[in-house]
């Protein structure tokens, strides 16, 4: 993806929750299809997005590759950190002592590689009780188990 390429669409606005306990995660691709009209899977995010329960749970992993992905648009910048301060998320905190399970996520699969990313997901799927991802990356969501055996609820459930 090439920076300027993407236009954004306005944040979330008045349908964000504020500080409640979050019912599901989203991952960087899914916040860059809310944002980006262009996006093969803006529609069925956005449809998505808006029947899910806000503030949706994410971590400084995902905010980290959504601003690369992003680039140096200041436009396309500004619209992501609105979008981020709107209360649709909700940055969860990972404290130097959970890193290890995070690496233990990161090493136990090496048929199909997890990212850091990721890995952060996973682990907040089973610290938070969580299913549910806002996500394109069906293939890799749909491999991943928490704790092991307890399958991911991927939304969108279809394709574009």
């Amino acid at each position: 993806m090439l920076s300027g390429q993407r236009r954004f669409r306005k944040p979330c606005g008045s349908a964000c929750g504020g500080a409640m306990a979050a019912d599901a995660l989203v991952d960087t691709g899914a916040i860059l299809a809310l944002l980006d009209r262009t996006d093969r899977w803006h529609r069925l995010c956005v449809d998505t997005f808006q029947q899910l329960r806000l503030p949706l749970l994410t971590s400084e992993a995902v905010v980290t590759e959504l601003f690369h992905l992003v680039g140096d648009s200041r436009h396309e910048m500004e619209t992501a950190w609105k979008f981020l301060r709107s209360g649709a998320i909700r940055l969860a905190v990972i404290e130097d002592s959970e890193l290890p399970e995070i690496q233990d996520l990161m090493f136990r699969c090496w048929d199909r590689p997890m990212d850091f990313a990721d890995a952060t997901l996973v682990y907040l799927a089973r610290r938070e009780g969580l299913i549910t991802v806002l996500t394109v990356d069906q293939a890799d969501f749909g491999t991943y188990r928490i704790e092991g055996r307890k399958r991911f609820r991927i939304f969108p459930a279809t394709r574009p």
